[in-house]
């Protein structure tokens, strides 16, 4: 399979520009983390140079990085970068701190909220949520999702066994209960089988989209992101239940299991080690590859599974493209986005590699079957929840982190516990920020 067919489904990203405008051609720079969508946009950006004579250089820096080194840009009222490819959670700060432009006019003139998926309008783009105000143009779709090994689930032995055991057909999983039975069913340390890998690195989002991810499903919320109420929501019946399944996952993952994220979680299927694992959708690329990926030919993907009332979403990833508000080629910048949306412009988008967030293209069969993977995805993006976008978020992941953490991976008190410390942290913080009205 070709490197352009296997990067489709990258995950939808947002794009912010910065910057005055200029009549001349210009030099343009878009920031992004290091990744191989970065390098299909440069690809793409490359085709816009030949049309307009603008240039155009996709900078990229590790994601370790990333976000500090945008933002001490941001905060020095920097002019290096005329557009940033933001994650969704910085809308706020984007937007409420000036670093972003407002991109409303252009949002409505013309109708991306009708012309892109309704998730990454509501989650790449508008901030705050309900408000109409629009600060980005949805990049790089992504989401969590999963692969497994279709060759252990459809072994006929296996399956009798399984069928034997459980008393229904090893399958794909609908629910988190199923999936919880086929982790259980596949792990065999003394074979050095396991049933499932999961996402468990806390020093950023990872582990909070994988526990937020099972929250949704289950009924649960992270918090009423209107009026930032988070007793009772956060904290919930519903909310508890997720994050006890997610730490009941956690029991059938490889040894060595509490500190992973993307990396590790595509390993645990190119080493042979677990039945499922859980990943982004912009990750999975390399395992339909056989130079990357030994088991590539048996290798199948699926969309997160329900919870126990058939709701099923999942955690929402990628980026929307921002004009940066210090940029001095700000006109440039929005010629650009206006080339960006074009329907011909996101086709191509899509078949270079990138996770487009265009609607008429997610639905077209042509997207769908292009990868093994992009029917899940496509799936995926219209069931998606996200974490709060509010300017603080970066303090509030951290908390949330600390109190779940010790809980999945080190077996300490209670779920229920968790999520009440996590309350009291959360609470604590939106009142410093004065976010509670009078």
């Amino acid at each position: 399979m070709s490197r352009k067919v296997l990067t489709g489904l990258l995950a939808g990203v947002g794009f912010t520009l910065v910057g005055v405008a200029s009549a001349a051609a210009e030099d343009l720079t878009i920031f992004w983390a290091e990744w191989d969508p970065a390098n299909y946009l440069q690809e793409l950006v490359n085709e816009y140079a030949k049309e307009s004579g603008d240039t155009i250089t996709v900078e990229t820096t590790p994601w370790s990085d990333f976000q500090t080194k945008a933002f001490t840009e941001f905060n020095a009222k920097g002019d290096a970068y005329d557009m940033v490819v933001g994650d969704s959670q910085w809308l706020g700060a984007g937007a409420t701190q000036g670093h972003y432009v407002d991109l409303t006019e252009f949002f409505v003139k013309n109708k991306l909220s009708e012309v892109m998926a309704p998730a990454t309008v509501k989650y790449y783009a508008e901030y705050p949520g309900g408000s109409g105000k629009y600060w980005a143009v949805p990049l790089e779709g992504d989401a969590v999702g999963w692969a497994y090994r279709k060759d252990w689930f459809e072994d006929p032995k296996e399956k009798d066994a399984f069928k034997a055991k459980y008393g229904y057909e090893l399958a794909i999983p609908e629910t988190y209960a199923q999936m919880r039975d086929i982790a259980e069913f596949f792990h065999r340390p003394d074979q050095k089988r396991y049933g499932i890998a999961i996402y468990t690195d806390n020093s950023y989002d990872a582990m909070a989209m994988g526990v937020e991810s099972a929250i949704f499903s289950y009924g649960g919320e992270l918090g009423d992101y209107a009026t930032y109420k988070v007793d009772g929501i956060t904290n919930s019946k519903e909310a508890v239940a997720g994050l006890e399944m997610y730490k009941e996952l956690y029991k059938f993952t490889p040894p060595g299991w509490g500190k992973t994220f993307f990396i590790e979680d595509n390993q645990a299927i190119t080493e042979g080690l677990a039945a499922m694992s859980m990943n982004f959708f912009a990750f999975f690329p390399p395992l339909v590859n056989k130079t990357t990926n030994p088991y590539a030919d048996v290798t199948g993907f699926f969309a997160n599974p329900a919870g126990p009332t058939g709701k099923r979403f999942a955690a929402l990833g990628g980026q929307g493209i921002s004009v940066v508000s210090y940029s001095k080629k700000q006109e440039a910048s929005m010629k650009f986005l206006e080339w960006f949306i074009k329907d011909e412009t996101q086709k191509k988008w899509a078949e270079l590699g990138g996770y487009t967030a265009s609607q008429s293209v997610l639905k077209s069969p042509e997207f769908q079957n292009a990868t093994p993977y992009n029917k899940a995805f496509y799936d995926t993006m219209f069931m998606v929840k996200d974490f709060w976008a509010t300017p603080e978020y970066a303090e509030i992941l951290d908390q949330m982190n600390q109190h779940i953490y010790p809980y999945v991976v080190g077996d300490k008190g209670t779920a229920q516990e968790a999520l009440d410390a996590t309350v009291k942290d959360w609470t604590a913080t939106f009142n410093k920020y004065n976010r509670y009205k009078n």
